[in-house]
């Protein structure tokens, strides 16, 4: 047991995002989290790695974005603040990449494996014993959501994967460990350059922390909301 201690939005991918209290999810995670992504000239999506789709864009991580009603809005790394089918220009500007725009998502998510992505508190604690002197939470690892899993044991999380778990009215399927990359040990939203911690997390766990799920049932979550590992597949009906 445990419950829901954050919730994070990120309405442009790669960009830091919006903290909610209460938030829909659907079949494709949190609605509005990852709907919008930084496109170049090619087709390329910016991300913190290179793969068939995306591209790494060193400087996206300076930029933080939320929504107003449904519309974007992006704050430049100099604090202005820029909305919706105007940023794409100030954006590319700002990050000296002419030709990049500001793109929605079309037939294929722009999420790099998963709809959403968890970790808890018991293996932050874990991973901070591992990392002295890092300023470490939950938006080092752009996760969706924060469980307070109070004193289970450290990485908890990973035996959950195959298992269903409900959060509140929410329902989801375990699928993986997620992955880290570069983006971990980046300064943002406040936080710090970290530049060893890619390095402690592939030493003590494989460059992986945390998990990625799928959503079997949607509904409201909430802070607050109880946490439970094991849902039969009855539930999900």
């Amino acid at each position: 047991m445990g419950v829901v201690a954050a919730l994070w939005r990120y309405p442009v991918k790669s960009m830091a995002g919006e903290r909610l209290a209460e938030v829909t999810v659907g079949e494709r995670g949190l609605e509005g989290d990852r709907l919008y992504a930084v496109r170049d000239a090619e087709g390329k999506f910016g991300s913190g790695k290179n793969s068939r789709r995306f591209r790494r864009m060193p400087g996206l991580h300076a930029f933080a974005a939320r929504y107003d009603g449904d519309v974007p809005v992006v704050t430049l790394p100099d604090g202005r603040e820029v909305r919706g089918g105007t940023a794409s220009g100030e954006i590319a500007a700002a990050l000296g990449l002419p030709g990049v725009e500001l793109a929605k998502e079309a037939g294929v998510p722009h999420h790099d494996e998963a709809p959403l992505h968890l970790v808890t508190t018991s293996s932050l604690a874990w991973l901070a014993e591992r990392a002295p002197g890092v300023a470490l939470d939950e938006r080092r690892f752009r996760a969706n959501v924060l469980l307070d899993t109070g004193p289970a044991p450290e990485l908890v999380e990973e035996a959950w994967v195959g298992e269903r778990i409900r959060l509140g009215e929410v329902e989801l399927e375990v699928l993986r460990k997620a992955v880290r990359c570069v983006m971990v040990g980046l300064p943002a939203d406040g936080l710090p350059a970290a530049p060893g911690l890619l390095k402690t997390i592939s030493d003590v766990n494989d460059v992986t922390f945390g998990v990625q799920a799928r959503v079997v049932r949607g509904g409201t979550l909430r802070l607050g909301d109880v946490h439970e590992v094991g849902c039969s597949a009855a539930h999900s009906l």
